[in-house]
């Protein structure tokens, strides 16, 4: 479509006949998130009348949430294999510009520290020892205790740019970066906590990220279970899915918003996550 017709149909949509107005409003719908950059330039021009500039920031709302339906439920229909994949999915709904090239350089970069420090004939514990001196003192990654609830510490983007996040966001880097040095360590949930697991048919230890890369043993999940009067169901000692991961994420986001009274978002995500169960 020529930048004549997209005008054209822009200017339609303070119409006084609701039903041109809605008519325009599925065509630029149908166009797809290719038409953002153009919406968004038009926005920005001072000419244009507060209604119609209302109904672009309605219109680029609805194609970015689009698109960041379609990513996580791409990723969820092709296997939820790729927890980086799927992690930059769910950002997207705050940030929908956001590379996965660059998240994957970043990770890359922790990556190459950790491998300069390891060798092949550590003991399991001298590895995570390692891997924790390059995670939490070298790139000083640590838990954001003052803004726990805060949306921020569920996008991977900027958990990597400030260092600073929730538990789950926190494991899912120190895995990301473990897992590309072929360490057998995987996410478990925990009730309250998401921490991680280092699981061969050897051996088997826990990791709690969110405390400075804390090990410790099944006696002390048995423990914390105990405390909380929770049975000690398998789940909360074994490996989870990625589409765990995602959808623990997309909960504490839930959380998150409707803390700050957000319904909208809450309603989003909420249809994003039953998306993901059925």
């Amino acid at each position: 479509m020529r930048d004549s017709e997209l005008k054209a149909l822009v200017s339609l949509l303070d119409d006084e006949d609701t039903e041109v107005v809605t008519m325009v409003e599925s065509k630029i719908k149908s166009l797809g998130g290719n038409i953002i950059p153009y919406l968004e330039d038009r926005w920005e021009e001072s000419s244009l009348s507060p209604v119609i500039q209302r109904k672009l920031e309605d219109l680029i709302h609805d194609l970015q949430f689009g698109s960041f339906e379609k990513r996580v439920v791409e990723w969820y229909n092709a296997g939820a294999q790729d927890i980086l994949k799927g992690m930059w999915a769910v950002a997207t709904y705050q940030y929908p510009e956001l590379s996965l090239e660059k998240l994957e350089a970043e990770i890359n970069a922790i990556y190459v520290d950790a491998w300069t420090e390891l060798r092949d004939d550590m003991h399991p514990m001298d590895q995570i020892k390692t891997l924790n001196h390059v995670f939490f003192s070298k790139h000083k990654f640590g838990a954001n205790t003052k803004h726990f609830h805060s949306a921020s510490n569920s996008m991977i983007n900027v958990v990597l740019d400030s260092h600073r996040g929730n538990p789950i966001s926190l494991c899912v880097i120190y895995m990301l970066v473990a897992q590309k040095l072929k360490l057998p360590i995987y996410g478990v949930n925990l009730p309250n906590l998401f921490i991680l697991t280092y699981k061969t048919d050897k051996v088997q230890f826990y990791i709690n990220v969110f405390n400075r890369g804390l090990v410790f043993s099944k006696t002390d999940i048995d423990n914390y279970l105990q405390q909380l009067n929770i049975g000690q169901e398998e789940i909360f000692y074994q490996p989870c899915e990625n589409i765990d991961i995602i959808r623990r994420v997309l909960r504490n986001l839930i959380i998150a918003f409707e803390k700050i009274g957000d319904t909208e978002k809450v309603k989003e995500l909420d249809a994003i996550l039953m998306q993901l169960i059925t």
